[in-house]
């Protein structure tokens, strides 16, 4: 018999395709009992005294590294300076208690009930397992996470208020708060929920065309406009002295339809989220061409956020729907959790994907299509930290593809929208202006230097772009 229909089985509903009694398959059954078992399992870690601790030290960590995006430089500077003067240094210029406090501090929600959306993709790790792991309930939440099947409907439920908060694309808090591709609405980032974690994923028919000065023609896919997959393509065919509005063609497909559309011929190829890079590869229609961290390593990708109106009417629920996720960031952060956070997610209720792919992604230990086994460990990782100079950077490439014109007050925009929680104020009790770049760090993209203090110079570096 076959496994939709056992008529002489006794333990088994006719009609049923699993013997528990529900309408799904034995395979989506036993993915969920796995994703149970792996739940209960990453519950107990997070209530031992060591991860307590790591918690406790996970901003800290997070925020030093942005100052030295090389460990080597870190070193360097403790053995010349001494870890107190250290430690003094670096508090002087980043917001590490005000951070610390928002992770700690608790006050009863003003809102207990809520639908929080999110796109069923591997950059939304820590807001998905926040949910069967309990966190969201540990602060006295009751969280519906709402599946939705594009961008362009996330951005229209939080507008409308139908969702309390969301998971965004960084780029579109940004874009909802201008104005630029909708009505205008404040909004903020509260996290950033992954770093790196895409990919350029090709057609196996371009094996042996990978150079992308000969692609000239070629139809990409990318998820949304305000995005950093349209952003960090755009920035790639342009490096290889491809106009990305003139030369190839760029097209707005839902994730979770790249892959058919790559199997189907209607795409060349599309810069995307995971696990649909790595979906591809295992569905033999597609390899990875290159890691989006090849391109920016600790890039942004994806953000948890909420409008400015629900921060100001529910604070303490925000700072609730905080905590809960920046305990899950923390747990997603360490390797050794990264198989068992696979099985968590994998069910049909979350990303609905075969546990192997979604391994894979965040493992780093993965097949590319080209026939080799590659080993990446920070293919994917979780930085929560909003930094200002990244929504600087967004703003820079909005202004270099023309969907934003004229004069852009960078700072202003960043600060309103990327929530690094009290900087201004904390450096001003400690008698420090927020002059200093370091709250800004640099970045490199493709072996450039973008520098957040000078914005319009970094664009009109560039010999590819819209501003006429």
């Amino acid at each position: 018999m076959s496994e939709f229909f056992d008529p002489y089985n006794a333990d088994r509903p006719l009609m049923l395709k699993c013997s528990c009694g529900r309408d799904h398959s034995p395979a989506d059954h036993h993915a969920e009992v796995a994703a149970d078992a792996a739940a209960a399992q990453l519950r107990a870690r997070s209530e031992t005294a060591e991860f307590e601790a790591y918690s406790q030290e996970f901003i800290e960590a997070t925020l030093v590294k942005a100052l030295f995006p090389q460990d080597q430089e870190r070193r360097m500077f403790l053995r010349a300076v001494g870890k107190k003067t250290a430690m003094a240094a670096i508090a002087s210029v980043l917001p590490m208690a005000s951070l610390q406090a928002m992770a700690q501090e608790k006050g009863a929600p003003e809102k207990k009930d809520l639908k929080v959306g999110f796109i069923p993709i591997t950059c939304a790790s820590p807001l998905i397992m926040a949910d069967p792991l309990g966190f969201y309930r540990q602060q006295g939440l009751n969280v519906s996470l709402q599946k939705t099947a594009g961008w362009a409907l996330i951005r229209d439920k939080i507008m409308n208020k139908e969702y309390d908060a969301t998971h965004f694309l960084s780029p579109m808090p940004l874009a909802i708060s201008l104005g630029v591709g909708s009505a205008a609405m404040p909004m903020n980032v509260a996290t950033i929920q992954n770093i790196n974690g895409q990919a350029i994923t090709m057609s196996l028919k371009h094996k042996d065309n990978r150079d992308p000065k000969n692609w000239k023609g070629f139809k990409f896919a990318i998820p949304f406009e305000f995005s950093m997959h349209n952003f960090l393509l755009r920035y790639y065919l342009a490096e290889a002295g491809l106009n990305p509005d003139t030369d190839v063609q760029l097209r707005v497909v839902p994730p979770a339809e790249m892959v058919a559309n790559l199997r189907a011929g209607n795409i060349d190829g599309f810069l995307g989220p995971d696990p649909f890079n790595q979906r591809a590869v295992f569905d033999e229609v597609g390899f990875i061409h290159m890691l989006t961290k090849d391109l920016w390593n600790g890039h942004p990708c994806c953000a948890f956020g909420t409008s400015t109106e629900f921060i100001q009417k529910n604070p303490n629920t925000f700072a609730a729907l905080y905590r809960a996720v920046l305990t899950a960031a923390a747990m997603a952060r360490q390797p050794g959790n990264r198989e068992l956070i696979a099985k968590v997610i994998a069910p049909a209720q979350y990303l609905n994907q075969p546990e192997a792919v979604i391994a894979q992604v965040l493992t780093g230990k993965f097949a590319d299509g080209l026939g080799k086994v590659q080993n990446v460990p920070d293919r994917a990782d979780f930085d929560p930290m909003p930094w200002q100079s990244m929504a600087v950077w967004m703003l820079t490439q909005m202004k270099r593809w023309g969907y934003v014109k004229g004069d852009v007050d960078y700072r202003q925009i960043a600060e309103k929208v990327f929530l690094i929680t009290d900087a201004r104020k904390h450096m001003k009790e400690l008698g420090h202006s927020f002059a200093a770049t370091t709250p800004y760090p640099k970045y490199k993209i493709m072996g450039k230097e973008f520098d957040p203090a000078k914005p319009e110079d970094y664009i009109k570096s560039f010999a590819i772009n819209k501003m006429g």
